[in-house]
């Protein structure tokens, strides 16, 4: 597997565009097409949010079949909390996003992200959707990615190749998140495409299993969406042997769409709002995967780790802290804390360090904590960022 320039397109058979429809200020691109020349099998996975977006009820419905052929995404709007209006916005979205790809309706996979509880301007929406249709191509991936940003400061994108059964297999994505980051899910979208074949129900799986290791791992700011969704569509274009649940492809494959979740998940928590670091946490020495992950959530998701790590203050206090309540089982008088490679606690109690060579641990762009439970053989990654004065200011003036 190699990694390479690339988004949404570069698997064979997708078309993307993104264009300034007008739904943001200062026309940024905000209206983003997805298509496939071929229908593909497809999966998502959704917010538990209670307070689920239109959007995502509408796609869940398309996708009882398991196949979608187009994406269509806006931001500036996110079309939550707008009762029946909001769901009849989403239909309409679905269905002039089919016309202009001349597909069924129910072949669309919906997706809107912004603010909430705002009415979505269908007029707008509809000039921007048929202007993206206008210049879809199979170059149109960078755009694409740029429309659906919101907070973001830099586009996410990502490509993979790898081999199955002979022939080259390309998945590509793009994600967007910089605020309301926490886990199920973390405001996230993602959209794969790749042109390998795969029976659907393992592509769900798949999906599922990778989002759960990757996506549902980082935590900017404790705050779960109503519009988070994450899309894989395989449209088979490659003639790979099909990728199946009971075949030798299918750890190849998972692998993969695994290693672009990780890719995508840390460029979501490093681009935090406000944020200046990236904080990975490693759990290992877990009774259970459960176990690790809880552990390795509460330490990067505790404010008082992150304002530490933007601190450049080497309080391992607050890590342990936060291990205490996170509801793993953890012997206190056996657990390792490393910041960086220097140790600063060993079987429970604090050790003396070089304050000097902590203070440039903590000085570097990405700070990793490493926690060692010593009970058992599993462990787990999670990812945040640290938090700033400014995520305040973004968020204090968010709707204004």
């Amino acid at each position: 597997m190699k990694i390479i320039e690339g988004g949404v397109t570069a698997p064979q058979g997708f078309w993307a565009a993104g264009v300034a429809a007008g739904i943001r200020k200062k026309g940024k691109k905000d209206v983003a097409l997805v298509y496939s020349e071929v229908p593909a099998a497809t999966a998502a996975v959704y917010t538990i949010n209670k307070f689920k977006a239109a959007p995502l009820k509408v796609t869940e419905e398309h996708l009882t079949n398991g196949m979608a052929q187009g994406m269509v995404i806006n931001s500036g709007i996110a079309n939550a909390c707008m009762g029946q209006q909001g769901m009849d916005a989403a239909t309409k979205m679905a269905e002039m996003a089919a016309e202009v790809l001349k597909i069924n309706s129910t072949d669309v996979v919906v997706a809107s992200t912004g603010l909430i509880g705002a009415p979505l301007p269908l007029d707008t929406l509809e000039i921007g959707i048929k202007e993206a249709a206008e210049v879809l191509s199979r170059e149109g991936g960078p755009s694409a990615a740029e429309a659906i940003m919101t907070t973001d400061l830099v586009k996410k994108e990502i490509t993979v190749q790898l081999e199955i059964g002979g022939k080259t297999v390309t998945i590509g994505a793009m994600a967007k998140g910089s605020g309301m980051i926490h886990p199920n899910m973390a405001t996230m979208l993602g959209f794969i495409t790749t042109d390998a074949a795969v029976e659907v129900q393992c592509l769900k799986k798949i999906l599922k299993e990778a989002v759960n290791a990757t996506f549902n791992m980082i935590t900017v700011d404790g705050d779960t969406s109503t519009n988070d969704m994450v899309v894989l569509m395989a449209n088979g274009m490659a003639n790979n042997p099909v990728v199946t649940m009971d075949n030798q492809y299918y750890e190849v494959f998972q692998a993969a769409i695994t290693e672009i979740s990780v890719i995508l998940a840390k460029m979501i928590a490093q681009d935090g709002e406000g944020a200046t670091k990236l904080i990975e946490v490693k759990v290992s020495g877990a009774l259970s995967l459960g176990d690790a992950r809880k552990a390795a959530l509460s330490i990067s998701s505790s404010s008082l780790v992150k304002s530490a790590i933007f601190g450049e203050d080497a309080n391992w206090g607050r890590i342990v802290t936060a291990l205490g309540y996170s509801g793993a089982e953890v012997d206190p008088d056996k657990v390792d804390v490393y910041i960086g490679d220097l140790l600063m606690a060993e079987n429970g109690t604090g050790l003396s360090f070089d304050e000097v060579k902590a203070s440039e641990i903590l000085a570097k762009q990405e700070v990793i904590i490493t926690v060692d439970l010593k009970l058992g053989e599993f462990e787990a990654k999670a990812w945040g960022c640290d938090l700033s004065y400014d995520y305040v200011k973004i968020n204090a003036a968010y709707r204004t």
